[in-house]
């Protein structure tokens, strides 16, 4: 009897153990940021991962030098899962979105599916993709 019981243990903490072992299931999210008009700046972009935080509170946030024509963002080791994104080009560098006097954007800017609002931003369904374990590659015109 005494034996069943540290064969059983002996048994768990091996499982235990590969288990832990085991590498973490991460995915990478890659984001191709076309239509960039200069190399001025940095692109500035934020990820989401779910409706409540869409626009208030990114899971990361990450900020990568323009490059005119098209700009390469990359997330590394992202759950597998529902995300959204926002961005836009600080072309002048001060670290904020620039708005005129009614507060509509004067740097372009995109969101995750070219996805558009009305008078704001789109909801995070409109924006919302699959990220699967895989990966993914998303592509964004800025406007």
């Amino acid at each position: 009897m005494r034996s069943t019981s540290l064969a059983a243990f002996v048994l768990s903490t091996m499982s235990a153990l590969m288990l832990a072992a085991a590498p973490a299931v991460a995915a990478d999210l890659k984001i191709a940021v076309t239509g960039v008009s200069s190399a001025d700046g940095t692109i500035m972009v934020a990820l989401y991962n779910s409706a409540e935080t869409f626009q208030q509170k990114p899971l990361r946030a990450t900020a990568v030098q323009a490059v005119a024509g098209t700009t390469q963002v990359e997330f590394k080791d992202l759950p597998a899962g529902d995300y959204a994104f926002s961005l836009y080009h600080d072309a002048n560098g001060n670290g904020k979105m620039d708005t005129n006097l009614v507060g509509i954007p004067t740097e372009d800017y995109a969101f995750s599916n070219n996805a558009l609002g009305k008078r704001g931003a789109p909801q995070f369904a409109a924006a919302r993709f699959a990220l699967p374990a895989a990966g993914a590659v998303q592509s964004v015109s800025l406007r």
